[in-house]
């Protein structure tokens, strides 16, 4: 698969899940919140992603050859500057 094939399958990915579920940075501030109550610290949205993208790197590690977590990792990296403040 090409670097192009594989950020375009990337954006496609976002794009389905904005429409599934709204906008990324609402979704990771949901996340955030959950995560705060849980961790008993307050969670920003970046830790959420940078969180997403480590759990990703995991299974990306466990089968470097599954496209999904590749483009997974891509996918969340190019949401960080939407939730950083």
């Amino acid at each position: 698969m090409t670097r192009s094939a594989i950020l375009d399958r990337a954006a496609q990915v976002l794009d389905a899940r904005a429409e599934t579920y709204g906008p990324a940075a609402a979704s990771f501030t949901a996340v955030a919140a959950r995560w705060s109550l849980t961790l008993g610290r307050t969670i920003t949205p970046a830790e959420v992603v940078l969180c997403m993208i480590d759990l990703k790197m995991v299974r990306f590690a466990h089968d470097p050859h599954h496209r999904d977590s590749l483009v997974d990792v891509i996918g969340y990296a190019a949401l960080l500057p939407e939730v950083q403040s």
